[in-house]
């Protein structure tokens, strides 16, 4: 007679499933905003999540594609940034892209995700290679392919570095006094200077 309560061999109801990865994920995002891409391990992203390190294999593979996924996560809200900015009128879209990437940044909620992605591609060529390549994919050549302008790649590049390199140095390095400002303060000076880059001369 067959034991119904007897777990099955093979793949784990989808329900399971998804709340094992959510926990996979979530445990490699603590992981590498902990100890960074380097010294962040398999092993100990499964012990973080409770679960064995085969199956952090099985839904991931490597190190690096667990990274890639913890990182798409983490960057989803500031993913949505072109679709923001896709009914702006051009003359509009430093400030309303200014805005999105900075609320995204002061919402506890999201910024501490993309902090722990954010230092991990700071200290590592391999992590910083994964965080390349998805925000130039889904970010930067979504923007770029609403500007009608010349260079535009080059463009939406030169407005991430000035929206990046702000967030680093108030959210990451924590600058004073640019770590303290009002953020309106903050977009009210960056604004302008993303415009320039989108749309000016």
């Amino acid at each position: 007679m067959t034991d119904t309560g007897a777990r099955r061999r093979g793949r784990p109801p989808r329900a399971e499933s998804a709340d094992t990865r959510d926990r996979i994920l979530a445990a490699a995002r603590g992981e590498f905003s902990e100890r960074g891409y380097e010294k962040s391990t398999v092993r100990g992203i499964a012990k973080a999540a409770g679960v064995d390190s085969a199956l952090v294999h099985h839904y991931f593979g490597t190190k690096e594609q667990v990274f890639a996924a913890a990182v798409e996560v983490a960057v989803a809200p500031a993913l949505e940034a072109p679709d923001a900015v896709a009914d702006a009128p051009l003359d509009q879209v430093g400030e309303r892209l200014t805005r999105f990437m900075f609320g995204v940044w002061e919402n506890p909620t999201t910024r501490m995700p993309l902090l722990a992605v954010v230092r991990s591609a700071v200290n590592n060529e391999t992590a910083a290679a994964v965080f390349r390549r998805l925000v130039a994919a889904q970010l930067l050549r979504r923007i770029a392919a609403q500007l009608d302008v010349p260079d535009a790649e080059l463009r939406a590049e030169l407005a991430a570095a000035q929206l990046v390199g702000t967030a680093m140095l108030r959210y990451v390095i924590k600058v004073e006094p640019l770590a303290s400002v009002d953020v309106e303060q903050i977009i009210a000076r960056v604004a302008p200077v993303v415009q320039g880059h989108l749309t000016g001369p």
